[in-house]
């Protein structure tokens, strides 16, 4: 089979009802957009799945005594995580509708965007059915909420419609939306705790019961991170190592104004529109709108106190995910993540098994999400610090081996 072949089998996107009659293997539900030609982005995504699945093991198995390490480490490589891992997903979303243009029709294009995000946004509410309550620690039946596969399913929707709009407001509306919403989600907090049922029920599509990857402001990832697809696709096209190079400085340029606009640029606090603070200004879940209920992230703060060495007064806002510091930060970390790698592997030629690891992982990091889940249950709260790294790492590496026999099984 041709390397043209196997490409259009990648992109292609199983049927829902296929996929429920498991008459696909799970590999076929990996990131479908996932690009051969420029590795460093399976590399990439191979890089965040592995701190994802550090950090859910993390949760569960640390001991009470090293707990405050899932605190510490949970906050300060939040980037390389979840946010890194959906950004690379709405970026390469890019390359299945790109590819196809002119090839086949709009219609049957946007027929399997649709397909593929509808699949992820039902395997997410599937794996997210039941859940803990952010206030009580009750279990709850969670009928919709926005955990990293239902927001990539939406993304991959919504990034096909933010293609369609010029690079200028894409950009433009993506600030914006980074801008306004946490006032937006301050005022709809508000109108639910004053009971006014419209404002209730958009705060409940907005935040939702597990507010992990809220839709504002990360909906704001899907019109910048197609920006930057379109570079990556024109430099493919190219294929030539100045278009490489450019390619490598948009995106290093690009990653640092972001990550300093996250640390330094001042936003707006909540509803309060007149007052202003910076990206490093300190949090606590006093200081915002909503508190814990409505960023999570501020939970680690508590966390990361349940030590005697030292006390953290509170969590700078480009921490936090969810602010609008913190979407600039975590876009800019990414971009800087993608342009390092990129340099290394793409445009150097660095190769060797650890890289050649990771970039299967991120062939098939959304089975690897799944998956994962599965054994974590095997532990709970039983490892210091040390004996977690090496129980961890070898689980990471157990992983690796099971999807690649799963893959390879013959039936």
């Amino acid at each position: 089979m041709s390397s043209k072949s196997e490409i259009e089998i990648e992109t292609e996107s199983p049927p829902l009802f296929n996929y429920l009659k498991q008459k696909i293997p799970l590999e076929d539900i990996r990131d479908y957009a996932s690009p051969r030609r420029i590795t460093s982005i399976d590399f990439v995504k191979g890089f965040a799945i592995v701190f994802i699945i550090l950090a859910h093991t993390a949760e569960g198995w640390l001991d009470s005594e090293s707990f405050y390490m899932y605190g510490i480490m949970y906050t300060l490589l939040d980037i390389l995580g979840p946010s890194l891992f959906v950004f690379m997903s709405a970026l390469s979303v890019i390359f299945s509708i790109k590819r196809k243009e002119g090839v086949l029709p709009q219609k049957i294009i946007r027929n399997r965007i649709f397909t593929r995000g509808i699949v992820m946004i039902v395997i997410g509410m599937l794996t997210n059915l039941v859940g803990i309550d952010q206030t009580t620690g009750r279990v709850i039946v969670i009928i919709f909420g926005w955990n990293i596969i239902t927001f990539i399913g939406f993304s991959q929707i919504f990034s096909y419609y933010a293609l369609k709009l010029e690079k200028k407001w894409r950009i433009l509306i993506g600030i914006l939306i980074i801008m306004l919403s946490p006032f937006l989600r301050a005022f709809l907090y508000e109108g639910k705790e004053a009971d006014n049922l419209i404002l209730t029920f958009f705060h409940y599509f907005v935040t939702s019961p597990t507010p992990h990857l809220t839709l504002l402001p990360w909906i704001s990832i899907c019109f910048i991170s197609t920006i930057f697809g379109e570079y990556i696709f024109e430099a493919m096209n190219k294929g030539t190592q100045d278009a490489y190079i450019g390619l490598f400085r948009i995106f290093f340029v690009w990653g640092i104004i972001f990550l300093l606009l996250g640390i330094f640029l001042f936003y707006p606090n909540g509803l309060n529109l007149t007052q202003w603070q910076p990206g490093w200004a300190l949090q606590t879940p006093q200081s915002m709108v909503g508190g814990a209920s409505e960023y999570p992230h501020l939970k680690l703060l508590r966390i990361t106190n349940k030590q005697e060495y030292f006390e953290i007064p509170g969590m700078p806002s480009f921490l936090i995910r969810g602010t609008s510091a913190n979407m600039f930060y975590n876009q800019g970390a990414a971009l800087l993540i993608i342009s390092i790698f990129f340099y290394y592997i793409d445009l150097k030629k660095k190769s060797n098994n650890f890289t050649n690891m990771l970039i299967y992982y991120g062939k098939v990091s959304l089975s690897l999400f799944l998956v994962h889940f599965l054994f974590i249950p095997l532990f709970f709260n039983q490892f210091g610090i040390a004996l977690f790294l090496i129980i961890s790492l070898s689980y990471v590496a157990f992983l690796g081996i099971f999807m690649y026999g799963w893959n390879t099984l013959k039936v």
